[in-house]
Protein backbone atom coordinates (compact mmCIF):
# COMPACT_ATOMS: atom_id res chain seq x y z
CA UNK A 1 0.00 0.00 0.00
CA UNK A 2 1.38 3.40 -0.97
CA UNK A 3 1.67 6.24 1.50
CA UNK A 4 0.52 9.80 0.98
CA UNK A 5 2.77 12.85 0.80
CA UNK A 6 0.09 15.16 2.17
CA UNK A 7 -2.46 14.57 4.93
CA UNK A 8 -5.94 13.62 3.79
CA UNK A 9 -8.67 16.21 4.11
CA UNK A 10 -10.99 14.44 6.56
CA UNK A 11 -13.83 16.88 5.89
CA UNK A 12 -13.81 16.00 2.18
CA UNK A 13 -15.28 12.54 2.70
CA UNK A 14 -18.97 12.82 1.79
CA UNK A 15 -19.94 9.69 3.71
CA UNK A 16 -19.22 11.31 7.07
CA UNK A 17 -22.00 13.81 6.32
CA UNK A 18 -24.29 11.58 4.27
CA UNK A 19 -24.71 8.80 6.84
CA UNK A 20 -25.81 11.03 9.77
CA UNK A 21 -28.08 13.01 7.42
CA UNK A 22 -29.78 9.83 6.20
CA UNK A 23 -30.21 8.65 9.80
CA UNK A 24 -31.95 11.91 10.76
CA UNK A 25 -34.23 11.78 7.71
CA UNK A 26 -35.16 8.12 8.24
CA UNK A 27 -35.88 8.70 11.94
CA UNK A 28 -38.07 11.73 11.22
CA UNK A 29 -40.03 9.85 8.56
CA UNK A 30 -40.47 6.85 10.85
CA UNK A 31 -41.77 8.95 13.75
CA UNK A 32 -44.17 10.90 11.53
CA UNK A 33 -45.38 7.70 9.87
CA UNK A 34 -45.98 6.08 13.26
CA UNK A 35 -48.36 8.90 14.22
CA UNK A 36 -50.35 8.74 10.98
CA UNK A 37 -50.37 4.92 10.87
CA UNK A 38 -51.48 4.64 14.51
CA UNK A 39 -54.24 7.22 13.93
CA UNK A 40 -55.51 5.29 10.89
CA UNK A 41 -55.26 1.89 12.61
CA UNK A 42 -57.30 3.05 15.61
CA UNK A 43 -59.97 5.17 13.96
CA UNK A 44 -60.27 4.11 10.31
CA UNK A 45 -59.54 0.38 10.30
CA UNK A 46 -61.82 -2.38 11.57
CA UNK A 47 -59.08 -4.04 13.63
CA UNK A 48 -60.13 -2.80 17.05
CA UNK A 49 -63.83 -3.30 16.43
CA UNK A 50 -63.10 -6.91 15.51
CA UNK A 51 -61.26 -7.20 18.82
CA UNK A 52 -64.34 -6.05 20.73
CA UNK A 53 -63.52 -2.36 21.19
CA UNK A 54 -66.39 0.10 20.82
CA UNK A 55 -66.47 2.27 17.73
CA UNK A 56 -65.05 5.72 18.44
CA UNK A 57 -65.60 8.67 16.08
CA UNK A 58 -62.34 9.82 14.57
CA UNK A 59 -61.07 13.10 16.05
CA UNK A 60 -59.61 15.71 13.68
CA UNK A 61 -56.34 14.45 12.27
CA UNK A 62 -54.88 17.93 12.54
CA UNK A 63 -54.41 17.47 16.30
CA UNK A 64 -52.24 14.40 15.77
CA UNK A 65 -50.42 15.88 12.81
CA UNK A 66 -49.50 19.10 14.61
CA UNK A 67 -48.52 17.17 17.71
CA UNK A 68 -46.31 14.87 15.65
CA UNK A 69 -44.28 17.80 14.36
CA UNK A 70 -43.30 18.75 17.92
CA UNK A 71 -42.65 15.12 18.84
CA UNK A 72 -40.33 14.62 15.87
CA UNK A 73 -38.13 17.47 17.08
CA UNK A 74 -38.10 16.22 20.69
CA UNK A 75 -37.30 12.64 19.71
CA UNK A 76 -34.52 13.67 17.37
CA UNK A 77 -32.99 15.62 20.24
CA UNK A 78 -33.25 12.53 22.47
CA UNK A 79 -31.66 10.33 19.82
CA UNK A 80 -28.86 12.83 19.38
CA UNK A 81 -28.34 12.97 23.15
CA UNK A 82 -27.58 9.24 23.06
CA UNK A 83 -25.01 9.94 20.32
CA UNK A 84 -27.00 8.04 17.71
CA UNK A 85 -26.17 10.42 14.88
CA UNK A 86 -22.78 10.16 13.33
CA UNK A 87 -20.81 7.99 10.98
CA UNK A 88 -18.50 5.19 12.12
CA UNK A 89 -20.46 4.29 15.22
CA UNK A 90 -19.48 0.60 14.85
CA UNK A 91 -22.66 -0.40 16.64
CA UNK A 92 -24.43 -3.73 16.35
CA UNK A 93 -28.10 -3.90 15.43
CA UNK A 94 -28.88 -5.30 18.87
CA UNK A 95 -27.26 -2.28 20.56
CA UNK A 96 -29.12 -0.02 18.15
CA UNK A 97 -32.44 -1.66 19.02
CA UNK A 98 -31.75 -1.29 22.75
CA UNK A 99 -31.03 2.42 22.34
CA UNK A 100 -34.14 2.93 20.21
CA UNK A 101 -36.35 1.23 22.80
CA UNK A 102 -34.91 3.44 25.55
CA UNK A 103 -35.39 6.63 23.54
CA UNK A 104 -38.86 5.57 22.40
CA UNK A 105 -39.94 4.82 25.97
CA UNK A 106 -38.63 8.13 27.34
CA UNK A 107 -40.10 9.95 24.36
CA UNK A 108 -43.55 8.47 24.93
CA UNK A 109 -43.46 9.50 28.58
CA UNK A 110 -42.76 13.06 27.43
CA UNK A 111 -45.59 12.88 24.88
CA UNK A 112 -48.08 11.53 27.42
CA UNK A 113 -47.05 14.18 29.96
CA UNK A 114 -47.54 16.95 27.40
CA UNK A 115 -50.93 15.51 26.37
CA UNK A 116 -52.02 15.45 30.01
CA UNK A 117 -51.43 19.18 30.41
CA UNK A 118 -52.83 20.08 26.98
CA UNK A 119 -56.58 20.05 27.62
CA UNK A 120 -57.76 21.51 24.30
CA UNK A 121 -57.48 18.16 22.53
CA UNK A 122 -58.16 14.61 23.71
CA UNK A 123 -55.59 12.03 22.63
CA UNK A 124 -56.30 8.28 22.64
CA UNK A 125 -54.21 6.17 25.01
CA UNK A 126 -54.50 3.26 22.57
CA UNK A 127 -53.00 5.46 19.85
CA UNK A 128 -50.13 6.32 22.18
CA UNK A 129 -49.40 2.63 22.66
CA UNK A 130 -49.51 2.07 18.91
CA UNK A 131 -47.21 5.04 18.34
CA UNK A 132 -44.69 3.60 20.81
CA UNK A 133 -44.58 0.22 19.07
CA UNK A 134 -44.71 1.46 15.48
CA UNK A 135 -42.13 4.22 16.04
CA UNK A 136 -39.62 1.79 17.54
CA UNK A 137 -40.22 -0.61 14.65
CA UNK A 138 -40.00 2.12 12.03
CA UNK A 139 -36.86 3.73 13.44
CA UNK A 140 -35.16 0.34 13.73
CA UNK A 141 -35.97 -0.55 10.11
CA UNK A 142 -34.56 2.80 9.02
CA UNK A 143 -31.41 2.22 11.06
CA UNK A 144 -30.98 -1.21 9.49
CA UNK A 145 -31.02 0.46 6.08
CA UNK A 146 -28.56 3.20 7.08
CA UNK A 147 -26.14 0.81 8.81
CA UNK A 148 -26.21 -1.62 5.90
CA UNK A 149 -25.51 1.23 3.48
CA UNK A 150 -22.63 2.49 5.62
CA UNK A 151 -21.05 -0.95 5.93
CA UNK A 152 -21.49 -1.57 2.23
CA UNK A 153 -19.49 1.58 1.49
CA UNK A 154 -16.74 0.39 3.82
CA UNK A 155 -16.62 -3.09 2.28
CA UNK A 156 -16.20 -1.41 -1.11
CA UNK A 157 -13.19 0.46 0.25
CA UNK A 158 -14.94 3.84 0.28
CA UNK A 159 -14.86 6.45 3.05
CA UNK A 160 -12.30 4.51 5.10
CA UNK A 161 -10.19 5.95 7.91
CA UNK A 162 -6.47 5.18 8.02
CA UNK A 163 -5.36 3.27 11.14
CA UNK A 164 -2.12 1.93 12.58
CA UNK A 165 -1.23 -0.57 15.29
CA UNK A 166 1.37 0.13 17.99
CA UNK A 167 3.04 -3.13 19.04
CA UNK A 168 4.21 -6.39 17.45
CA UNK A 169 3.84 -9.22 19.96
CA UNK A 170 0.95 -11.65 20.41
CA UNK A 171 -1.37 -8.96 21.78
CA UNK A 172 -0.84 -6.69 18.75
CA UNK A 173 -1.20 -9.66 16.42
CA UNK A 174 -4.54 -10.59 18.02
CA UNK A 175 -5.76 -7.01 17.61
CA UNK A 176 -4.81 -7.03 13.94
CA UNK A 177 -6.30 -10.47 13.33
CA UNK A 178 -9.69 -9.54 14.76
CA UNK A 179 -10.01 -6.05 13.34
CA UNK A 180 -8.65 -6.78 9.89
CA UNK A 181 -11.33 -9.45 9.47
CA UNK A 182 -14.06 -6.80 9.66
CA UNK A 183 -13.77 -4.28 6.81
CA UNK A 184 -17.25 -3.03 7.69
CA UNK A 185 -15.78 -1.25 10.74
CA UNK A 186 -14.80 1.64 8.46
CA UNK A 187 -11.02 1.73 8.66
CA UNK A 188 -8.02 0.14 7.02
CA UNK A 189 -4.83 -0.75 8.91
CA UNK A 190 -1.94 0.65 6.87
CA UNK A 191 0.85 -0.76 9.06
CA UNK A 192 2.29 -1.09 12.53
CA UNK A 193 4.99 0.52 14.67
CA UNK A 194 7.18 -1.58 16.94
CA UNK A 195 10.81 -1.82 17.95
CA UNK A 196 11.00 -5.22 16.26
CA UNK A 197 9.19 -6.73 13.31
CA UNK A 198 6.39 -9.19 13.94
CA UNK A 199 7.25 -12.88 13.45
CA UNK A 200 6.72 -14.04 9.88
CA UNK A 201 4.10 -16.57 11.00
CA UNK A 202 2.00 -13.82 12.64
CA UNK A 203 -0.84 -12.24 10.71
CA UNK A 204 0.50 -8.79 11.58
CA UNK A 205 3.51 -9.44 9.35
CA UNK A 206 1.20 -9.13 6.33
CA UNK A 207 1.01 -5.37 6.88
CA UNK A 208 4.03 -3.04 6.59
CA UNK A 209 6.37 -2.44 9.53
CA UNK A 210 6.49 1.38 9.51
CA UNK A 211 9.24 1.90 12.07
CA UNK A 212 9.92 2.01 15.80
CA UNK A 213 7.43 3.37 18.33
CA UNK A 214 9.13 6.82 18.69
CA UNK A 215 8.65 7.41 14.94
CA UNK A 216 4.87 6.92 15.15
CA UNK A 217 3.98 10.49 16.15
CA UNK A 218 5.69 12.00 13.11
CA UNK A 219 3.98 9.50 10.81
CA UNK A 220 0.59 10.25 12.36
CA UNK A 221 1.02 13.96 11.69
CA UNK A 222 2.44 13.54 8.20
CA UNK A 223 -0.01 10.95 6.89
CA UNK A 224 -3.16 12.17 8.62
CA UNK A 225 -3.71 8.96 10.59
CA UNK A 226 -7.02 9.15 12.43
CA UNK A 227 -7.08 5.95 14.48
CA UNK A 228 -4.33 4.30 16.53
CA UNK A 229 -4.76 0.88 18.16
CA UNK A 230 -2.29 0.57 21.02
CA UNK A 231 -1.29 -2.96 22.03
CA UNK A 232 1.63 -2.35 24.39
CA UNK A 233 2.45 -4.24 27.53
CA UNK A 234 2.24 -2.60 30.96
CA UNK A 235 6.00 -2.06 31.11
CA UNK A 236 5.79 0.04 27.93
CA UNK A 237 3.04 2.39 29.13
CA UNK A 238 5.48 5.30 29.73
CA UNK A 239 6.15 5.24 25.99
CA UNK A 240 2.41 5.44 25.42
CA UNK A 241 2.20 8.65 27.43
CA UNK A 242 5.05 10.10 25.40
CA UNK A 243 3.27 9.22 22.15
CA UNK A 244 0.01 10.84 23.25
CA UNK A 245 1.89 13.94 24.42
CA UNK A 246 3.71 14.23 21.09
CA UNK A 247 0.37 14.11 19.24
CA UNK A 248 -1.17 17.08 21.04
CA UNK A 249 -3.16 19.23 18.64
CA UNK A 250 -3.63 16.37 16.17
CA UNK A 251 -7.10 14.99 15.41
CA UNK A 252 -6.34 11.36 16.12
CA UNK A 253 -8.19 8.77 18.20
CA UNK A 254 -6.21 6.47 20.49
CA UNK A 255 -7.66 3.12 21.56
CA UNK A 256 -5.73 0.93 23.99
CA UNK A 257 -6.16 -2.80 24.60
CA UNK A 258 -5.68 -4.04 28.18
CA UNK A 259 -2.82 -6.51 28.06
CA UNK A 260 -3.16 -8.59 31.21
CA UNK A 261 -5.92 -10.20 33.22
CA UNK A 262 -4.79 -8.36 36.35
CA UNK A 263 -6.03 -5.03 34.93
CA UNK A 264 -9.17 -4.29 36.88
CA UNK A 265 -12.32 -4.58 34.77
CA UNK A 266 -14.45 -2.67 37.26
CA UNK A 267 -15.36 0.93 36.71
CA UNK A 268 -13.29 2.92 39.22
CA UNK A 269 -15.53 5.33 41.10
CA UNK A 270 -14.75 8.16 43.47
CA UNK A 271 -16.59 8.23 46.80
CA UNK A 272 -16.26 10.66 49.64
CA UNK A 273 -16.72 9.66 53.28
CA UNK A 274 -16.47 12.41 55.88
CA UNK A 275 -14.43 14.52 53.49
CA UNK A 276 -11.99 11.72 52.68
CA UNK A 277 -11.93 10.72 48.97
CA UNK A 278 -11.84 6.99 48.24
CA UNK A 279 -11.46 5.15 44.94
CA UNK A 280 -13.86 2.20 44.76
CA UNK A 281 -11.85 -0.50 42.99
CA UNK A 282 -14.30 -3.35 43.54
CA UNK A 283 -17.96 -3.14 44.44
CA UNK A 284 -20.95 -5.42 44.93
CA UNK A 285 -22.09 -6.28 41.37
CA UNK A 286 -25.85 -6.43 42.06
CA UNK A 287 -27.80 -4.27 44.46
CA UNK A 288 -30.88 -5.60 46.20
CA UNK A 289 -33.09 -4.08 43.51
CA UNK A 290 -30.79 -5.50 40.85
CA UNK A 291 -31.13 -9.01 42.29
CA UNK A 292 -34.92 -8.67 42.47
CA UNK A 293 -35.28 -7.37 38.92
CA UNK A 294 -32.88 -9.98 37.51
CA UNK A 295 -34.72 -12.79 39.30
CA UNK A 296 -38.09 -11.48 38.10
CA UNK A 297 -36.89 -11.47 34.50
CA UNK A 298 -35.43 -14.97 34.92
CA UNK A 299 -38.74 -16.39 36.17
CA UNK A 300 -40.90 -14.63 33.57
CA UNK A 301 -38.72 -15.44 30.57
CA UNK A 302 -37.88 -19.01 31.65
CA UNK A 303 -41.56 -19.77 32.33
CA UNK A 304 -42.56 -18.43 28.92
CA UNK A 305 -39.81 -20.43 27.18
CA UNK A 306 -40.78 -23.66 28.94
CA UNK A 307 -44.40 -23.16 27.89
CA UNK A 308 -43.55 -22.34 24.27
CA UNK A 309 -40.85 -24.98 23.87
CA UNK A 310 -42.63 -27.82 25.69
CA UNK A 311 -43.51 -29.66 22.42
CA UNK A 312 -39.86 -29.48 21.35
CA UNK A 313 -38.71 -30.71 24.77
CA UNK A 314 -41.07 -33.67 24.49
CA UNK A 315 -39.83 -34.56 20.98
CA UNK A 316 -36.19 -34.44 22.12
CA UNK A 317 -36.94 -36.69 25.09
CA UNK A 318 -38.59 -39.26 22.81
CA UNK A 319 -35.68 -39.18 20.34
CA UNK A 320 -33.13 -39.70 23.12
CA UNK A 321 -35.12 -42.66 24.41
CA UNK A 322 -35.41 -44.23 20.94
CA UNK A 323 -31.78 -43.77 19.84
CA UNK A 324 -29.76 -44.81 22.89
CA UNK A 325 -29.99 -46.60 26.19
CA UNK A 326 -29.96 -44.65 29.39
CA UNK A 327 -31.74 -41.70 31.02
CA UNK A 328 -33.08 -38.77 28.99
CA UNK A 329 -31.44 -36.20 31.27
CA UNK A 330 -27.83 -35.87 32.27
CA UNK A 331 -27.28 -34.59 35.79
CA UNK A 332 -23.94 -33.11 36.74
CA UNK A 333 -22.67 -31.28 39.81
CA UNK A 334 -21.59 -27.71 39.09
CA UNK A 335 -20.38 -24.74 41.15
CA UNK A 336 -22.63 -21.67 41.32
CA UNK A 337 -22.89 -18.40 43.21
CA UNK A 338 -20.73 -18.09 46.33
CA UNK A 339 -19.11 -21.44 45.48
CA UNK A 340 -22.29 -23.39 46.26
CA UNK A 341 -22.73 -26.68 44.43
CA UNK A 342 -25.91 -27.61 42.57
CA UNK A 343 -27.11 -30.25 40.13
CA UNK A 344 -27.28 -28.95 36.55
CA UNK A 345 -29.60 -30.58 34.02
CA UNK A 346 -28.87 -31.26 30.34
CA UNK A 347 -30.35 -33.52 27.73
CA UNK A 348 -28.08 -36.55 27.55
CA UNK A 349 -25.96 -36.26 24.42
CA UNK A 350 -23.33 -38.90 25.23
CA UNK A 351 -23.28 -42.57 25.99
CA UNK A 352 -23.85 -43.56 29.58
CA UNK A 353 -20.74 -43.76 31.77
CA UNK A 354 -18.82 -41.72 29.17
CA UNK A 355 -16.20 -40.71 31.73
CA UNK A 356 -16.00 -43.99 33.61
CA UNK A 357 -12.48 -44.70 32.39
CA UNK A 358 -11.07 -41.26 31.59
CA UNK A 359 -12.48 -39.26 34.48
CA UNK A 360 -13.48 -35.60 34.01
CA UNK A 361 -12.29 -34.33 30.60
CA UNK A 362 -13.23 -31.49 28.24
CA UNK A 363 -15.77 -32.43 25.58
CA UNK A 364 -14.49 -32.19 22.00
CA UNK A 365 -16.35 -31.03 18.90
CA UNK A 366 -15.92 -34.49 17.31
CA UNK A 367 -16.20 -36.42 20.58
CA UNK A 368 -16.75 -40.13 19.77
CA UNK A 369 -18.74 -40.55 22.98
CA UNK A 370 -21.70 -38.67 21.50
CA UNK A 371 -24.91 -40.49 20.65
CA UNK A 372 -26.50 -40.09 17.17
CA UNK A 373 -29.06 -37.59 18.46
CA UNK A 374 -26.40 -36.10 20.74
CA UNK A 375 -24.43 -34.87 17.73
CA UNK A 376 -27.41 -32.77 16.69
CA UNK A 377 -28.22 -31.63 20.22
CA UNK A 378 -24.71 -30.35 20.87
CA UNK A 379 -24.45 -28.81 17.41
CA UNK A 380 -27.57 -26.73 18.03
CA UNK A 381 -27.06 -26.32 21.83
CA UNK A 382 -30.52 -27.83 22.39
CA UNK A 383 -28.98 -30.07 25.06
CA UNK A 384 -28.84 -26.97 27.29
CA UNK A 385 -32.64 -26.40 27.33
CA UNK A 386 -33.35 -28.34 30.58
CA UNK A 387 -31.31 -25.69 32.40
CA UNK A 388 -34.44 -23.54 32.16
CA UNK A 389 -35.66 -25.64 35.11
CA UNK A 390 -32.44 -24.78 36.98
CA UNK A 391 -33.31 -21.13 36.37
CA UNK A 392 -36.85 -21.56 37.67
CA UNK A 393 -35.50 -23.37 40.74
CA UNK A 394 -33.09 -20.49 41.41
CA UNK A 395 -29.80 -22.37 41.00
CA UNK A 396 -28.96 -20.49 37.79
CA UNK A 397 -29.85 -17.34 35.88
CA UNK A 398 -30.60 -16.93 32.20
CA UNK A 399 -27.44 -14.83 31.84
CA UNK A 400 -24.19 -15.22 33.72
CA UNK A 401 -20.82 -16.99 33.65
CA UNK A 402 -21.16 -20.62 32.63
CA UNK A 403 -20.97 -23.01 35.61
CA UNK A 404 -18.05 -25.40 35.85
CA UNK A 405 -17.52 -28.72 37.58
CA UNK A 406 -15.85 -28.76 41.02
CA UNK A 407 -12.95 -30.80 39.63
CA UNK A 408 -12.02 -28.06 37.16
CA UNK A 409 -12.77 -25.22 39.59
CA UNK A 410 -10.21 -26.67 42.03
CA UNK A 411 -7.63 -26.64 39.21
CA UNK A 412 -8.40 -23.30 37.61
CA UNK A 413 -8.54 -21.28 40.84
CA UNK A 414 -4.79 -21.89 41.25
CA UNK A 415 -3.91 -21.32 37.59
CA UNK A 416 -6.08 -18.39 36.51
CA UNK A 417 -6.06 -15.09 38.46
CA UNK A 418 -9.50 -13.87 39.54
CA UNK A 419 -11.13 -17.13 38.48
CA UNK A 420 -13.21 -17.36 41.67
CA UNK A 421 -14.62 -13.87 41.05
CA UNK A 422 -16.95 -15.56 38.56
CA UNK A 423 -18.91 -16.90 41.51
CA UNK A 424 -19.98 -13.44 42.70
CA UNK A 425 -23.17 -13.79 40.65
CA UNK A 426 -25.38 -16.69 39.60
CA UNK A 427 -24.09 -18.77 36.74
CA UNK A 428 -26.10 -18.65 33.52
CA UNK A 429 -27.33 -20.61 30.53
CA UNK A 430 -25.65 -18.04 28.30
CA UNK A 431 -23.14 -15.29 28.99
CA UNK A 432 -21.09 -12.43 27.60
CA UNK A 433 -18.17 -14.74 26.84
CA UNK A 434 -20.36 -17.26 25.00
CA UNK A 435 -22.05 -14.74 22.69
CA UNK A 436 -18.58 -13.47 21.79
CA UNK A 437 -17.52 -16.89 20.56
CA UNK A 438 -15.71 -18.08 23.70
CA UNK A 439 -17.24 -21.46 24.39
CA UNK A 440 -15.92 -24.85 25.37
CA UNK A 441 -12.33 -25.53 24.37
CA UNK A 442 -11.25 -21.87 23.99
CA UNK A 443 -8.88 -19.59 25.91
CA UNK A 444 -9.86 -19.80 29.56
CA UNK A 445 -8.11 -16.53 30.43
CA UNK A 446 -10.05 -14.73 27.71
CA UNK A 447 -13.35 -16.15 28.94
CA UNK A 448 -12.57 -15.00 32.47
CA UNK A 449 -11.95 -11.46 31.22
CA UNK A 450 -15.35 -11.41 29.53
CA UNK A 451 -17.06 -12.90 32.58
CA UNK A 452 -15.51 -10.31 34.90
CA UNK A 453 -16.45 -7.50 32.53
CA UNK A 454 -20.06 -8.71 32.64
CA UNK A 455 -20.08 -8.92 36.43
CA UNK A 456 -18.64 -5.42 36.94
CA UNK A 457 -20.87 -3.83 34.28
CA UNK A 458 -24.11 -5.69 34.91
CA UNK A 459 -27.45 -4.11 34.12
CA UNK A 460 -30.84 -5.47 33.13
CA UNK A 461 -30.35 -3.92 29.69
CA UNK A 462 -27.02 -5.77 29.40
CA UNK A 463 -28.83 -9.06 30.15
CA UNK A 464 -31.43 -8.33 27.48
CA UNK A 465 -28.71 -7.54 24.97
CA UNK A 466 -26.96 -10.86 25.69
CA UNK A 467 -30.24 -12.75 25.33
CA UNK A 468 -30.86 -11.12 21.95
CA UNK A 469 -27.31 -11.95 20.84
CA UNK A 470 -27.91 -15.54 21.98
CA UNK A 471 -31.04 -15.79 19.85
CA UNK A 472 -29.09 -14.44 16.89
CA UNK A 473 -26.30 -16.97 17.46
CA UNK A 474 -28.81 -19.82 17.89
CA UNK A 475 -30.10 -19.19 14.39
CA UNK A 476 -26.66 -20.17 13.10
CA UNK A 477 -25.91 -23.85 13.36
CA UNK A 478 -22.52 -24.21 14.99
CA UNK A 479 -20.46 -26.94 16.52
CA UNK A 480 -20.70 -26.91 20.30
CA UNK A 481 -17.32 -27.72 21.76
Amino acid sequence: MTTRDTPVDHASRPGDLLIPFLAVVCDAIAIEFSFLFSYWLRFHSSLFESLGFAHVPAPPIEGYWLGSLAVVVVWLILLNARKMYGARRSVSLIDELMNIVKVGSVGMLIVMSAAFFYRDFSYSRIVFGLIWMSSITGIFIGRMFVLSLERRLYRQGKNLRQAIVIGSDSLANEVYRRLNAHPSFGFTIVGYFADAKAPTEAGLSATPHLGSVPAASDYIRRQGIELVFIALRSKDHPRLFELISECEGVNVEFMMVPDVLEILTSQVKLRELEGVPFLTLKSIPLSMWGRISKRAMDVLVASALVAVLSPLLLVIMILIRLTSRGPMFYKQERVGIDGQKFTMLKFRSMKTAAEAESGPVWAKGDDPRRTPIGVFLRKTSLDELPQLFNVLKGDMSLVGPRPERPYFVDQFKHLVPKYLDRHRVKTGITGWAQVNGLRGDTSLEERIRYDLYYIENWSLAFDIKILLMTIKAALKVHEAR
